[in-house]
Parts: C-alpha cells; sequence; structure tokens
C-alpha cells in the first residue's frame, strides 16, 4: 500500500490472486498474467501490436487502471512513477499511459512483495 494509487483493496485483492510470488521466475511476466501485454498479430510478413490481451483477471486489471488514472491524476507528491506516467500521457495520450502504467504498478507490487520492503518516494528534485 506504500505505492502512489495502491489501497487496500487494490493490495489484497494483487495477493489474493496472485498468493505465491514465487510462481513467476521474472516479475515482468505479472502483466502477461493479469492481461495487460499488448496482442501480437503474426502473419507471414505481416507483424504489428494490438490492443491488450485481456487474458488474466477482469477485476484485477480494472483496479490497476483504477490505481494508475489516480497516480497520473490525482496523486499530488511526487514519484519516479508519477513522473514517468505523466510524461507518457502527454506523448502517447492518458489511456495508454493509464495501460502501461497499470502495467508497471503490477511488477512494482510483485518485486516489493518478493524483497520484503516499502516503496521509496523520492524527494523532487530542487536545482
Amino acid at each position: 500500500m506504500t505505492i502512489p494509487g495502491v489501497g487496500p483493496i487494490v493490495s489484497l485483492s494483487f495477493v489474493a490472486l496472485v498468493d505465491d510470488p514465487d510462481r513467476f521466475s521474472k516479475t515482468a511476466d505479472v502483466g502477461a498474467f493479469l492481461g495487460l501485454t499488448p496482442r501480437r498479430h503474426q502473419s507471414s510478413e505481416m507483424d504489428w501490436s494490438g490492443r491488450v490481451s485481456k487474458c488474466g483477471d477482469a477485476a484485477m486489471r480494472g483496479l490497476l487502471l483504477e490505481a494508475a488514472s489516480c497516480v497520473i491524476r490525482q496523486v499530488k507528491r511526487f514519484s519516479a512513477l508519477k513522473s514517468w506516467a505523466v510524461r507518457l500521457a502527454g506523448r502517447r495520450g492518458f489511456r495508454k499511459a493509464a495501460v502501461a502504467t497499470a502495467r508497471k504498478i503490477a511488477v512494482l507490487m510483485l518485486t516489493l512483495w518478493k524483497l520484503g520492503t516499502d516503496y521509496q518516494w523520492i524527494q523532487e528534485a530542487t536545482a
């Protein structure tokens, strides 16, 4: 719950869904488990990425998207996650940035769970 945008419902749902953090050899695999990775379309010479695959749990995906939109729009405190998400939203649009931020939050939650640590807030640079 120390991650910006993540509250008790999101964190408890994530823990209940994943159940064992060691089931993922790489923490980046949790994005595909939740259906937050782009769908690939490949045929002969044609190869392009589509929308998210939506293969995982729809409720958890919705909770993570809500947390990501809170990070982008409502969280006032500076963090590297918020800075990255806002820059991405300016470049690619809010919806794509929300999905990418949701995937990043899921990976971050699994990483912190495996390490047993808290999210480290970074002080804003004053130069």
